[in-house]
């Protein structure tokens, strides 16, 4: 059954497939990020496996946020490795060491890369498609992203 929540189920259909590919996003950034916390190597090991887990467990909140909000739309959300990788504007591509640093570097580009995404689709949200609350949304993503990337910054000072 469509929600009639005062918005065209054009505008639904429109923003659902946006959230769809945030939500790609989303994965390929907890990839990544469980990628590091898996193989990164050094002297810091021990510190930056913890620091990867914290951020890749509020990854996992993030995409379940963004799933759901896509439900609450009335569309299904994407679910499969395929989809997400047709999805994505990420590559998978991956550090060529294993140094926290690297990783850093790494995860640092993909984070503000989704800031910009995120901050891109405010306004279209909510004045072009009607839709404050995915705008209102996307920008509680937008501020949760600018404080991962912010702790992923402080650790290349």
């Amino acid at each position: 059954m469509q929600p009639h929540i005062g918005i065209s189920a054009e505008n639904l259909a429109t923003v659902s497939h946006a959230l769809s590919n945030i939500l790609a996003d989303e994965f390929m950034l907890y990839a990544k990020t469980r990628s590091a916390h898996w193989n990164v190597e050094g002297a810091d090991f021990y510190n930056k496996h913890l620091f990867f887990e914290g951020q890749y467990e509020q990854l996992d909140e993030i995409m379940d946020s963004v799933a759901e909000r896509i439900r609450y739309l009335g569309h299904y959300a994407p679910a499969t490795l395929h989809e997400y990788l047709k999805l994505t504007h990420f590559s998978e591509r991956l550090p060529d060491d294993n140094s926290s640093a690297t990783f850093i570097k790494h995860l640092l580009e993909d984070h503000e890369s989704l800031i910009i995404h995120l901050r891109g689709n405010i306004d279209l949200f909510a004045n072009e498609l009607k839709d404050t609350g995915t705008s209102d949304f996307i920008t509680g993503l937008m501020e949760t992203h600018e404080k991962m990337a912010w702790m992923l910054r402080a650790h290349l000072k």
